[in-house]
């Protein structure tokens, strides 16, 4: 009997020390991103919850209906497929969609993770309101004509199906990309044909900007998502200043999500909110030159469907002003060669900032993200040619600032006479003929040559200027500079 009181007691003590544990630890429980999927959660997503969502058969057809209803202004095409053979669609939406030009590249992801479906049904929602604005808004119009907007409803199309966290093999796809601290990922091939898609459609596509779209929480998360130990704490990337400023945009654009008491202007720090390893978003920045935010949009994973409408109400000026951001904010131009003004693939920095844009081959155009502020120092580099840099102030929108470098001539001294080493394959007597041609009676002749040669390039160069400026990359306001 004794025995069995003794037992109860300790029962009792364990019981009440656990209690307050769990008590204690409840002041974290809304900062934790929710990583595992519980019974609470499994009983949410049941067969009623998905009642007025679309299956997988439903998105499809939803997207290429859309596809012919606004052929004037979409294309519609496959990154690869799921697991399971599910093709994974995506929409571009551009008044050239399909072809390439100099303005930015913009995409939203949804349904990363197959339990959070909002994210899905909004991005088709955008779609078909920009479908039926253009011309009529403003917003809607200068987004058709200016980015090319790309819109991949569904990431993992079987999680959606299996109403669970993973894909069909169990994997969180937002932790199956390499990372910059573990090295568990480096082999391609082993990944997830969803993640192997997404990698791929970066190599093909150079992308501005990114979000993908969660739930489970309210707020606007950006890099780093992870620490080099594993701690807790704010751990900024190099363009911190630009991803808090793309952030708060969305938060500041969203009907409630700057007044959170969770987090400051409804935005935060992955690290500091919990790090994770493998993610989307880190990627993008370090490998794909994109910048891409983590947008968690809808407290509850899976809401009822009812709820859709005012969801999409409470998102749609963030979602349509982070696009826009993209022409509104931020420096982009050119860089061309003035040897023979043809795009060069240069390099774009900024002082102070350990980050790298890298100008397209094609048209030799770059976009670089900048938060506001009163001084940027920006340089210009290519192989090959002399580096040229100039300060720029960005405290009234965006800017447009082409360069034009200088090839660089390499010269050496040979028998006390300055030569190039490009020189042509000439005879010792030629060379002579030459310089007792341009030093005797010749010589006037060879000096109004050389005027009306330096005239033809100075009006080839002003006409190019006219031509960028007036250029459809130009929009609005915007102001340009020609270094």
């Amino acid at each position: 009997m004794n025995l069995l009181l003794s037992l109860l007691l300790l029962a009792s003590t364990l019981y009440s020390s656990l209690a307050k544990e769990d008590f204690s630890d409840r002041s974290n429980v809304s900062r934790a991103r929710r990583l595992l999927e519980d019974s609470e959660s499994q009983a949410r997503t049941s067969v009623d919850l998905t009642r007025g969502y679309m299956s997988n058969s439903d998105l499809e057809r939803n997207i290429k209906e859309f596809g012919e209803r606004c052929s004037n202004i979409s294309r519609i095409y496959s990154i690869g497929k799921s697991v399971n053979g599910v093709p994974l669609w995506v929409i571009e939406i551009s008044d050239k969609p399909g072809e390439q030009e100099t303005e930015p590249a913009f995409k939203y992801i949804g349904n990363v993770h197959g339990d959070e479906p909002v994210g899905r049904e909004l991005l088709i929602i955008l779609a078909n309101w920009l479908c039926d604005n253009y011309l009529k808004d403003p917003l809607a119009t200068l987004i058709v004509e200016n980015v090319h907007l790309h819109l991949l409803p569904s990431m993992n199309p079987d999680g959606y199906t299996l109403r669970k966290r993973g894909n069909a093999n169990n994997i969180d796809l937002n932790r199956d990309f390499p990372d910059q601290f573990y090295f568990a990922n480096d082999d391609e091939e082993s990944r997830q044909p969803e993640t192997r898609a997404i990698m791929n459609w970066l190599r093909d596509i150079r992308f501005t900007a990114s979000a993908t779209l969660h739930g489970g929480a309210l707020v606007a998360n950006y890099p780093w998502d992870g620490t080099h130990d594993k701690r807790t704490f704010y751990y900024g990337c190099p363009d911190d200043e630009a991803f808090r400023f793309m952030a708060s945009i969305y938060s500041h654009s969203h009907y409630n999500m700057s007044l959170s008491k969770e987090f400051i202007d409804g935005i935060t720090n992955g690290a500091a909110w919990y790090p994770l390893y493998g993610g989307m978003q880190d990627w993008n920045y370090i490998h794909a030159g994109c910048f891409e935010l983590t947008l968690e949009i809808s407290d509850n994973k899976w809401p009822k469907a009812s709820e859709l409408p005012m969801l999409w109400k409470y998102n749609k000026m963030s979602m349509l002003n982070l696009v826009a951001s993209l022409v509104k904010t931020g420096v982009h131009g050119r860089i061309y060669s003035s040897g023979d003004g043809r795009a060069l693939p240069g390099f774009i920095t900024v002082s102070g900032i350990n980050y790298t844009v890298k100008a397209r081959k094609t048209f030799g155009d770059y976009h670089r993200l900048l938060g506001p502020r009163d001084r940027y120092e920006v340089v210009a580099t290519m192989p090959g040619y002399k580096s040229k840099n100039t300060s720029i102030w960005l405290d009234e929108g965006a800017m447009t600032l082409d360069f034009v470098l200088d090839p660089e001539v390499s010269v050496k001294l040979k028998g006390g006479i300055l030569e190039n080493v490009h020189d042509c394959n000439c005879d010792s007597k030629s060379k002579l003929e030459f310089v007792q041609f341009l030093w005797g009676s010749h010589l006037e002749v060879f000096f109004v040559f050389i005027v009306i040669l330096g005239f033809l390039c100075l009006l080839f160069q002003r006409r190019k200027k006219v031509k960028i400026s007036t250029s459809k990359q130009s929009t609005g306001a915007k102001r340009t500079v020609v270094v």
